[in-house]
């Protein structure tokens, strides 16, 4: 390889693989220093290989020190010598000596060769690593490659990610060549290069989906507030809208369903509800409960815990199977929710009001011809209803006592 080769070689690869220039030729010097000293042995001190970026040339300079006597001839150059170069040289300065050899280019092209190949993969492996670090929270799309022990491997373009098995979709199958979309999770750097994990489970791909297809999202007019996700299943979704003229939940749902229609495809089938987000516990509560309609919602901050009224036809939807609506609502609002039926309730409530209640007073034992006092002996319980009892005292149905 001579100059123009390789000033040609860099050129090549500076488009092909996109690397830098000047990173390409520090990988070649790093090469070439390492080449010299490989050939050169203990000769190969203090030395500096600089290659010229128009031409291609190789030159190798010696770093000395100015000495009045020369001890290391490798490290150290005489006043006098120094002085031939420039007049104004002093004892201690610091000079560089060329000393390239005349068949340099051809030592260096033989042992360069796979140093330069090594340093040019790990420019390029850091290159992606540096732009996959900044996606960390993102959505990519790519093409499942190959499945090893439960390991879904993707092609994302100039990198694969593995999808773990703890970051699947329960009963989600890959096939090879699938084109599937993953949220990244984490990118770190490893021996062999960058690693990027993805997930199909995280809320966080369900918020990127719904910014990708929802543009009053992606534009800051609609706010996702929080999601509560069972990945495969089924998710919540709080939204909350900036701009009175604009429909939350409307824009997100989409002409005919359309929005969120594609949502449910790419995530194949999984249920998402999509519910109006509220500051006031009790409202956003009952909206995170949706489908079930609510009759009343009573809060206690204490415990943070939210006793939901439903109709008695409602409270199967409420709860959902095996408590899955529950749950994700639970999720969604951060407060934890107790159901009950509205016939559930005036139960616990009758049976407060009996437990009330004064215990009844025993009855003395009647004397022998005596009369006991009866019930009808008690005003407000023996008069008829709408007349008034004796002193003025209302008077009350014996029914209503007896309840």
């Amino acid at each position: 390889m001579n100059n123009a080769e390789l000033i040609k070689a860099i050129q090549q690869l500076e488009e092909e693989k996109g690397l830098g220039k000047d990173v390409l030729v520090e990988a070649i010097e790093a090469a070439l220093l390492s080449a010299y000293k490989k050939n050169f042995g203990s000769a190969a001190q203090n030395i500096r290989i600089e290659l010229d970026r128009e031409t291609g040339e190789q030159h190798v300079f010696s770093v000395r020190t100015i000495v009045e006597s020369v001890t290391d001839p490798n490290s150290e150059v005489p006043l006098a010598e120094a002085r031939g170069w420039d007049a104004e040289s002093q004892v201690g300065d610091i000079v560089e000596v060329e000393v390239t050899p005349k068949d340099f280019g051809r030592i260096a092209a033989q042992t360069a060769k796979q140093v330069i190949v090594q340093r040019i993969c790990e420019a390029e492996r850091d290159m992606v690593y540096k732009e996959f670090r900044d996606r960390e929270g993102d959505i990519v799309t790519g093409t499942v490659q190959r499945v090893e022990r439960r390991n879904v491997y993707m092609d994302l373009g100039r990198i694969e990610a593995v999808l773990p098995p703890t970051e699947q979709v329960p009963r989600e199958g890959y096939r090879q060549n699938d084109r599937v979309k993953a949220y990244v999770v984490e990118v770190k750097q490893g021996t062999r290069g960058p690693q990027i994990v993805v997930s199909r489970t995280h809320p966080g791909l369900l918020k990127r989906l719904f910014e990708i297809e929802v543009p009053e999202i992606y534009e800051g007019i609609v706010e996702i507030k929080a999601i509560a996700r069972e990945a495969g299943a089924r998710s919540k979704v709080a939204v909350v809208s900036r701009d009175r003229n604009v429909d939350a939940v409307g824009s997100c749902v989409g002409p005919k369903g359309s929005r969120v229609q594609s949502i449910v495809d790419e995530l194949r089938g999984e249920k998402i509800d999509i519910v109006p987000w509220a500051s006031d516990p009790a409202i956003f509560v009952a909206s995170a409960l949706s489908p079930a309609k609510v009759i009343r919602v009573e809060i206690t901050e204490e415990t943070k815990t939210a006793l939901v009224i439903v109709p008695d036809n409602q409270l199967s939807l409420a709860i959902g199977k095996e408590g899955q609506n529950a749950r994700l609502a639970a999720k969604l609002t951060g407060w934890r929710i107790d159901i009950k039926s509205e016939s559930q309730i005036k139960e616990q409530e009758a049976k407060k009001i009996f437990a009330d209640l004064p215990p009844e007073e025993e009855v003395p034992a009647a004397a022998e011809g005596q009369a006991v006092p009866g019930p009808e002996s008690v005003p407000v319980a023996a008069a008829p209803a709408g007349e008034e009892a004796p002193g003025g005292a209302p008077r009350v149905e014996e029914k209503s006592v007896a309840e």
